[in-house]
């Protein structure tokens, strides 16, 4: 199987527009109103919001439709990766907001 068969879901424009849904808020969020995304005892965990950030970016890497061309690369902004990033900064916001 060639690799152009195993990303051909990813380059579809639905997975791109939910690449960037799921990112802009993010950042938004993270950039408008940063005390949003502290624990129960009011600070922030540097470690998590370093991953949220990392899903972000490959949200919009994927969602601008940019395709790097170094497997390193490929591998750092892979969508699954992002989503799942992203995933979790929508768990520790909604644990940090008290909606869980």
């Amino acid at each position: 199987m060639t690799t152009d068969v195993l990303n051909a879901p990813f380059r579809h424009a639905l997975g791109r527009a939910l690449s960037l849904l799921l990112a802009i808020p993010l950042s938004l969020v993270l950039m408008i109103h940063p005390a949003s995304m502290l624990d129960a005892s009011g600070h922030y965990s540097h470690g998590l919001l370093m991953l949220i950030m990392w899903g972000v970016a490959g949200g919009y890497v994927h969602g601008v439709g940019f395709e790097p061309r170094a497997l390193a690369w490929r591998v750092a902004f892979h969508p699954l990766l992002a989503w799942g990033l992203m995933g979790l900064g929508v768990a520790v916001l909604a644990q940090a907001r008290q909606w869980v």
